[in-house]
């Protein structure tokens, strides 16, 4: 037995004609992105420590899920073990918000880490794929790059954790607002 609906899935057209008319306010969120990427750049030390505040936020929510998990889990070692691990990150997002700074020397070095071992496995895959031709290369550019970055986050370390989680966070702002501005644009253009 199948389950149809009356109301036909909307096509693509569609979808890009009902976005067409909002595409000012499109244009207008690239912006706010764009300039709130600016400001994050602008004082990277306070955007770093805003991202620590997200990421505390974040931990106590999943920590608070946890906990309301371990009450629906049958066994008392389950429960002690989704109990504890719900506690430790409720306390790793607690101190996020009174030791920011200190949280931030953590996330930083953990990151500059996973950059230096993500540049090495990238590095590892250019190799494995060189005999694909010269797409090959560009991985490999992009493992050294990769790689030098997560040297340079660990070598500053841990003066680089005032600043570094800051510079992502507006660049990364900056990139989002200048995607939804070029959609934008390119919804305008679109009759």
């Amino acid at each position: 037995m199948s389950v149809t609906s009356n109301s036909p899935t909307p096509s693509l057209g569609e979808g890009i004609r009902a976005l067409h008319a909002k595409w000012g306010w499109i244009v207008a969120l690239g912006i706010i992105f764009m300039i709130a990427g600016v400001i994050a750049l602008g004082s990277v030390v306070m955007a770093t420590v805003s991202a620590i505040y997200v990421i505390g936020i974040m931990m106590i929510m999943a920590g608070a899920t946890e906990i309301m998990t371990a009450f629906n889990v049958k066994g008392w070692g389950k429960f002690a073990l989704w109990m504890l691990l719900g506690l430790l990150y409720v306390a790793a997002g607690v101190i996020c918000f009174f030791r920011p700074f200190e949280a931030a020397a953590i996330v930083t070095l953990m990151l500059g880490i996973a950059l230096m071992i993500g540049g090495i496995v990238r590095g590892f895959l250019a190799w494995s794929v060189r005999e694909a031709g010269k797409p090959w290369s560009w991985v490999a550019v992009s493992a050294l790059i990769t790689l030098l970055l997560g040297i340079i986050i660990v070598a500053k370390w841990p003066y680089s954790s005032a600043y570094t989680l800051g510079i992502f966070l507006g660049i990364d702002l900056i990139f989002i607002g200048s995607s939804w501005l070029g959609i934008g644009l390119a919804l305008k253009k679109r009759p």
